[in-house]
């Protein structure tokens, strides 16, 4: 990678992808004109192989438009090489019509990211849940990297008794098993069972497994904070000693924090997909093996 150009959601990360990889760093200047428009100015000039960082969060239709923009920029100077680095990517949530009429926005999104005419799309933990793979919505060829080993190396390295990785839901049950293995422990994960027709439950697969133990809930996104609040009082009920959480993307919008925290849990672990004061691991070196090109082979390019 020759250049890293950093656009404003990500200049820390950009910043320490750049240094990861040894390449200058070019930031993107960002302000308002007085209609609300958009202005941007890269400050230096890009050249070979550029990587443009961008996470879509916050303001994730602002933060969209500004690597559009950046990218399409940076073709026009003649860059023919660019690889966009996602570390967040929003709008992956609403991936189909439930409503007539419904925008899927999953769908939108990656049709307006194939049209930029990028080498490769790289990102952290996309949250697919009707897609088996990135492959089903984008053309580009896309790197989806999980943080999981990286959390639970971090959470697990404090010093906790016996411990345990929980996922808060069946959906996040892949990061609990990628977590587990990275640091040689067992996993569970939350399942509902119906108890009857107007009532669910939901518990631990296997709650005899947290008992005394200390648990880290790992998972791909934090929002409210409801799941994870729900699924640490459970685990505390359960037996469990102490409840940390590890999770990739830390929205904590709407009162997530105070909600996690009133729940019992002990510690929240981020990654700097989305720059926070609880972005404690980083995800660059992450980044820098597929961008150096120190990973397995990457998907080719749909026709």
């Amino acid at each position: 990678m020759d250049c890293v150009v950093a656009c404003s959601n990500s200049h820390l990360l950009g910043s320490r992808l750049a240094e990861a990889l040894g390449a200058p760093l070019l930031l993107v200047e960002r302000r308002w004109f007085p209609d609300g428009e958009l202005y941007l100015r890269i400050h230096g000039e890009p050249e070979g192989r550029v990587a443009v960082v961008q996470s879509l969060w916050p303001r994730p239709s602002e933060a969209l438009l500004e690597l559009l923009m950046v990218v399409g920029t940076l073709r026009e100077k003649g860059v023919q090489r660019v690889v966009a680095v996602v570390p967040y990517m929003a709008y992956m949530r609403q991936d189909s019509e439930f409503n007539p009429g419904e925008v899927v926005s999953a769908r939108r999104v990656a049709s307006l990211l194939d049209g930029a005419g990028l080498e490769l799309l790289v990102t952290v933990d996309m949250h697919l849940h009707r897609f088996s793979s990135p492959g089903e919505l984008f053309r580009t060829p896309v790197a989806n990297l999980s943080a999981a080993p990286l959390l639970a190396r971090e959470a697990v390295g404090r010093g906790l008794d016996e411990p345990v990785i929980v996922g808060p839901d069946e959906e996040a049950e892949q990061w609990a098993r990628m977590a587990a293995e990275a640091v040689e422990t067992e996993y569970t994960v939350f399942e509902k069972r119906r108890v009857s027709p107007e009532s669910v439950e939901v518990r631990p697969r296997d709650p005899d497994l947290v008992r005394g133990r200390d648990v880290v809930i790992v998972d791909d996104i934090i929002s409210t904070g409801g799941t994870v609040a729900r699924a640490a009082r459970c685990l505390l009920e359960a037996g469990a000693k102490r409840v940390y959480v590890a999770v990739t993307h830390a929205l904590l919008v709407q009162g997530a924090l105070a909600r996690i925290y009133a729940a019992g849990v002990s510690a929240l672990y981020a990654t700097d997909t989305v720059e926070t004061p609880y972005s404690k691991v980083s995800v660059a070196t992450l980044l820098a093996e597929v961008l150096g090109g120190r990973s397995p082979q990457l998907p080719a390019r749909r026709c």
